[in-house]
């Protein structure tokens, strides 16, 4: 859901780029179940289940074996225990328009999700013309490859930097 939030709040007038990260990626009024709709869905989507209040979360058998398969067990436990149920109607709520189509974009491709189809992640990435880094992990290689992740993020905004510094002017001291 972190790509609908990204690719809506992206169009602040202070946000210079965009990073994805193992992420489904929205165009001009479009929900998640719309993304999706051109892929075979994920395994991991058979382990969403909802409460009576119409709130979703992933099963145990989904922690451990779709969204975090690469992550250690213990780990897997407390992402479990702690995850924030979501509203279904978060999947079909549609965005107005895609900030990436203003803005330099980045994509962490999983490779081994079982939560978004990783032809969907690439497809996307092209889509969007980002620069990309693909990753052999699950759904969250910010947790089971943070290095590589963290590296990646940090090469994105040192060229952002280095673009900031051409295309603004300094700021007016008082």
């Amino acid at each position: 859901m972190g790509g609908v939030v990204i690719t809506e709040a992206g169009n602040n007038p202070k946000v210079a780029g965009l990073l994805y990260v193992a992420a489904l990626i929205p165009n001009d009024g479009q929900s998640l179940v719309d993304v999706v709709q051109n892929y075979s869905p994920a395994p991991g989507n058979a382990e969403v289940q909802a409460d009576a209040a119409g709130f979703q979360k992933l099963s145990m058998q989904g922690i451990h074996q779709d969204f975090a398969q690469d992550v250690p067990v213990a780990d897997r436990n407390v992402m479990h225990a702690t995850q924030v149920p979501w509203a279904k109607q978060a999947l079909t709520e549609k965005i107005a328009q895609a900030a990436w189509k203003t803005r330099p974009s980045w994509c962490v491709i999983a490779s081994a999700d079982r939560m978004i189809n990783p032809e969907l992640e690439r497809a996307e990435a092209k889509l969007i013309k980002a620069t990309t880094l693909e990753l052999n992990t699950s759904h969250v290689p910010m947790v089971s490859e943070p290095n590589k992740v963290a590296a990646f993020i940090l090469a994105a905004t040192q060229k952002l930097g280095a673009s900031q510094l051409t295309t603004r002017q300094p700021a007016k001291r008082r």
